[in-house]
């Protein structure tokens, strides 16, 4: 009985072999039908997420799908409409195929750093529920010009314009402000300048920041054209 099963399945791993054996022999590959180069402009019309699953079918198409030349353009598109580029998308020893994926996961990134408060001007605007003495001072409000601008330096010194009827000449410092849970997951994630109602801190969709309370927000102001782009230089995940 045992000899029996043995040959049955030695039969059945020689029939597998020969199926596989046919598989590789007759073409159907289509990157070896079809050709890298052929091939590659198949790619180019799929989506990026689709392209990154075809690295993982074979070593052949990994050769295809993470080619720079496919990726390049892919990257150039991401970048459109954003507010900031992540400086670490200048890392020229990086692929394309890396530098996708890391501004993609940079682009989702809530934890901000003294980089990204520093390398951008703030609008600084105040909410409804700021006491209306508040809200007469921010020209935004009142629809007598642009928003307020403040600004964040390395040396955790924060300013604002000249003349700023806000500011009124205030010495302000700033505190990035995280705590964490007992598996390295962020329980608590805050900027607070002085003494003040600290802000929470999130992401939109552009990429912009947004640090708000129920009094006051400030907002990232766009700056694509930055050159040396903006951010940390290393994955901050």
């Amino acid at each position: 009985m045992a000899e029996a099963e043995e040959w049955e399945r030695q039969k059945r791993g020689r029939r597998r072999r020969r199926r596989r054996g046919r598989r590789e022999s007759d073409g159907s590959d289509p990157v070896e039908v079809l050709g890298e180069e052929v091939m590659g402009l198949v790619m180019e019309l799929l989506d990026a997420r689709s392209v990154a699953r075809c690295t993982a079918v074979s070593r052949a198409w990994f050769g295809v799908a993470a080619d720079n030349r496919l990726w390049a353009p892919k990257c150039a598109e991401l970048m459109v409409g954003k507010a900031h580029i992540p400086r670490l998308t200048m890392i020229c020893t990086a692929s394309k195929l890396s530098t996708y994926s890391m501004a993609i996961m940079d682009g989702k990134r809530n934890r901000i750093t003294k980089e990204d408060l520093c390398d951008h001007a703030w609008e600084y605007r105040f909410t409804i529920a700021a006491p209306e003495y508040w809200r007469n001072l921010d020209p935004s409000w009142k629809r007598t010009g642009p928003p307020m601008r403040r600004y964040f330096h390395h040396d955790g010194y924060h300013s604002a314009d000249p003349h700023d009827a806000v500011r009124g000449g205030h010495e302000c410092e700033y505190t990035i402000i995280t705590s964490f849970v007992g598996d390295g997951r962020i329980r608590d994630h805050y900027v607070r300048i002085n003494r003040w109602p600290p802000m929470k801190v999130s992401r939109k969709e552009d990429w912009s920041w947004e640090l708000s309370n129920h009094l006051y927000r400030y907002n990232s102001i766009p700056d694509a054209e930055k050159e040396g782009c903006t951010g940390p230089l290393f994955p901050v995940w």
